[in-house]
């Protein structure tokens, strides 16, 4: 990594935070984006919003930014479907809006954070990056626009950048209640029965944020190669478990790691519009080029996290 800064935009999130301490562990020079003006140790924080072309530029050029990761985006598939044009305006605007200033400001790597749901609900299993991206929903559409914004800008301008296409991924400081680990383990910090809006049976790779973190700073660092190996620029890599793990093993391994079975209501009537039964990524490409790989078995990811909400509930 470059002495010169590193931007990290949807740093209040759950994988930007945890992706923020890696970066000042490694001893960085760290601004990050966020709406709110909240206090970050270490960092000089930047408040507006990601679409803001022009805050962009001026924080690329004044903080000397050499690496940029972009994680800012409206995540809820709910949300989504509610409010798309709000969605559009801040997956994609907001990706061009970044893409610009590094193009611009000359920066030297850029990750952008995407999803394994842009390959759609039809998509061959074990998903791979050759795959034509068939979203049918807003989100997943917003994030395969943005994903193929990116990656144009390595032929197009020269600007390296790699997508990073994440699982579902889960662990310390996800808040968003509407997901199915925080709620299964509030539910058990609460004695009370969890509500999962499926019949149990759909199948997921899940992922823990701790190995999300390493995968994009290994896709950065991939970026820098010089040596003639396999090169990241313009690419795309899905970052997985590598496996399917259904909703009622999450649950039965939560109840294992917690000490009490979960008294789970199933109730599938309120599962999401268009929603897949089963959907997992290959991660070869991420191995051969980064030398990647996930290190957090599922059984010890739910451990590490429940003990997080257990000290912070």
């Amino acid at each position: 990594m470059s002495p010169r800064a590193t931007l990290v935009t949807g740093a209040s999130g759950m994988l930007g935070r945890r992706l923020v301490d890696a970066l000042l562990e490694r001893g960085e020079r760290v601004v990050v984006l966020q709406r709110a003006a909240t206090e970050r140790d270490g960092c000089h924080v930047v408040v507006g919003d990601v679409a803001d072309g022009a805050l962009l530029a001026r924080t690329v050029v004044e903080h000397e930014v050499a690496t940029v990761f972009h994680l800012a985006a409206q995540t809820i598939a709910g949300v989504a479907r509610a409010a798309p044009a709000e969605t559009f305006a801040t997956n994609v605007g907001g990706t061009v809006a970044v893409l610009e200033a590094a193009r611009a400001g000359g920066v030297a790597r850029t990750v952008v954070a995407s999803t394994d749901k842009v390959y759609g609900a039809d998509a061959a299993q074990p998903s791979t990056e050759d795959l034509a991206l068939r979203a049918a929903a807003p989100y997943e559409a917003s994030k395969a626009a943005a994903d193929l914004i990116a990656r144009s800008y390595w032929p197009a301008y020269g600007l390296p950048v790699a997508v990073a296409r994440l699982t579902n991924l889960y662990g310390c400081g996800d808040r968003h209640a509407s997901r199915l680990i925080p709620e299964l383990v509030a539910a058990s910090l609460g004695s009370r029965a969890p509500k999962v809006r499926s019949d149990g049976t759909p199948e997921r790779d899940f992922l823990h944020v701790g190995d999300a973190v390493a995968a994009c700073l290994a896709l950065a660092g991939a970026l820098d190669r010089e040596d003639g190996g396999p090169s990241a620029r313009g690419e795309a890599f899905n970052a997985g478990s590598g496996r399917p793990t259904s909703v009622r093993e999450v649950v039965d391994t939560l109840g294992r790691v917690a000490g009490t079975p979960l008294d789970v209501v199933y109730d599938p009537t309120h599962a999401t519009p268009g929603e897949l039964g089963r959907q997992h990524v290959d991660i070869g490409k991420i191995e051969r080029v980064c030398g990647w790989t996930p290190q957090v078995e599922l059984e010890e990811g739910l451990r590490r996290t429940l003990e997080w909400y257990r000290a912070t509930r």
